[in-house]
């Protein structure tokens, strides 16, 4: 689901993962445990996604892609350490 900014309060379990477009993108912390394996890929492409996320008027939803981080990958990330969580400034 894709909330507008100012309409979805973040906790401090949720994850920053980047940005897309200038918008901060994050991840719930239970998903995140589940899903920081791998990479993700967010495209958008044409079709009506379900339910209310934002994109649902534009007649475009949102499609995740993933795949296994490779152990050099792996082993690079858990270097940098854990991922932020909660609000994040973004410029």
């Amino acid at each position: 689901m894709c909330f507008p900014r100012s309409e979805f309060r973040l906790g401090q379990r949720d994850v920053y993962l980047g940005s897309i477009a200038g918008v901060p993108f994050y991840i719930g912390g239970e998903q995140y445990e589940y899903w920081k394996h791998t990479q993700l890929t967010i495209d958008v492409v044409p079709g009506r996604g379900s339910g209310f996320s934002v994109e649902s008027p534009e007649g475009v939803r949102f499609l995740t892609r993933s795949r296994l981080f490779s152990d050099e990958e792996s082993a690079a990330l858990e270097a940098q350490g854990p991922p932020p969580r909660g609000e994040q400034a973004v410029g």
